[in-house]
């Protein structure tokens, strides 16, 4: 039985943050990194680049052979855990392998949700969430005429968008009002909505399928309302759901994720969680979300490695904030933060030119940035959240920021880093 003293389930941002922080604190105890993809590791967030044809699968990787070699990792690609048993510590793998750890973080991401509607699962259908599912999209492109995609979120859209372009006839189905209801207000999802519907896609928002089966041609979509939609291909793009599996009857906590403190510490001794698998305190209420942003990944990973190695240097986690930069057809949008929902007290900024297609909504609440938003108004994504975080009090800049949002926070944060 191999033994080794850190171990690393997942190699995507969470897992490669704690590796890189663990290597910083610890030049020399070993650790194993478990790659449940047969390859090195990427982004996520590189796939509609994959599939669009920008980005080869080949040059995506985050971390090379020579890093892991350099950095004393032995990295176990291919490879699946079936089961922990925190009491003996030691991880289970698919194949029957055994690993005995000391300390074990849990960073093995999330897969795609597959809704219970009947007949879905006896119709071949794309996700979009690894490479490979990325690489089978992309060959099948060209051939695809007609598609229906379910979900209207980052996933689905971004699919939506390949699809189109590659010529296909594209529906849109989504059981919200608006698309991107997560991170948009309807008048700035109208902004989007626009531009697809520019592009030849059809949006079915406030739909609900109810059935799906196999034809001829491909597959035939039921909806609610009545009627039906054919099309030869589908991608399902409803959302994602952490991989929590094969903690199953080791007495880790699970809710929607798994639970974990300020330093990403399970309800288990020596087993820590970090990145889309963890459900950790929200920012602005405390309440543990899940909050499967890129940013939020590496800085769980980061807090995880300090607690792991035992560092002097570690501070707890200050909570999750959303942040995504979303482009589309040339444009840009960008949401950091919440809008506010549920709170008192605040104060909201909104410009808004449809015609140019150009959208900007500041939140404040007693005179600090709660959330940002923007539709072809470019800002600092970073830097506001940031400014998020620190709690700036921005009372003595209100008009400016207000007015030039990007400039003013860029010279607030120049005095703040400092």
């Amino acid at each position: 039985m191999q033994e080794t003293q850190y171990l690393i389930v997942g190699a995507s941002h969470a897992g490669l943050s704690a590796l890189r922080t663990l290597r910083m604190a610890d030049s020399e105890g070993s650790l194993t990194l478990i790659n449940r993809d047969a390859c090195l590791p990427y982004s996520p967030t590189v796939l509609p680049y994959v599939v669009s044809g920008r980005s080869q699968p080949d040059n995506v990787a985050l971390q090379g052979e020579a890093d892991f070699e350099k950095l004393k990792v032995a990295y176990r690609p291919g490879k699946t855990v079936r089961a922990i048993d925190a009491k003996a510590q030691v991880a289970t793998l698919a194949d029957g392998e055994r690993i005995a750890y000391q300390k074990l973080l849990v960073a093995s991401g999330a897969r795609p949700i597959v809704p219970a509607i009947p007949g879905l699962t006896e119709v071949p259908f794309h996700v979009l969430r690894t490479l490979d599912d990325a690489v089978q999209l992309r060959v099948r492109l060209a051939s695809i005429k007609s598609a229906v995609v379910l979900g209207a979120g980052l996933i689905g859209m971004h699919a939506a968008e390949n699809l189109a372009k590659a010529g296909a006839e594209v529906t849109i189905v989504e059981m919200l009002p608006h698309v991107l209801a997560a991170y948009f207000d309807a008048e700035a999802s109208s902004i989007i909505e626009r531009a697809f519907i520019g592009k030849g896609v059809t949006l079915r928002t406030g739909e609900k399928v109810v059935g799906v089966e196999k034809t001829a041609k491909g597959c035939s979509i039921k909806l609610q309302s009545g009627g039906a939609i054919e099309a030869d291909a589908l991608l399902v793009g409803v959302g994602v759901a952490p991989i929590v599996d094969f903690l199953a009857g080791s007495g880790v906590a699970i809710d929607r994720g798994v639970l974990v403190d300020d330093t990403m510490k399970t309800s288990v001794e020596n087993i820590w969680a970090a990145g889309d698998v963890a459900q950790a305190k929200s920012f602005y209420t405390g309440e543990k979300i899940l909050n499967g942003i890129l940013p939020d990944a590496v800085e769980q990973g980061r807090i995880a490695g300090l607690a792991m190695a035992g560092d002097s240097g570690l501070k707890p986690y200050p909570g999750g904030i959303p942040l995504n930069t979303y482009t589309f057809f040339g444009q840009q949008a960008l949401s950091v933060g919440v809008d506010g929902e549920g709170m008192t007290d605040l104060e909201i900024e909104k410009r808004v030119d449809a015609a140019a297609n150009r959208y900007l909504k500041i939140v404040l609440r007693n005179n600090r940035l709660v959330g940002i938003f923007g539709i072809n108004r470019p800002f600092d994504s970073g830097v506001m959240w940031e400014l998020i975080q620190r709690r700036i009090d921005l009372a003595p800049v209100k008009a400016q920021f207000f007015a030039q949002p990007r400039e003013t926070a860029r010279v607030l944060m120049s005095r703040t880093w400092r």
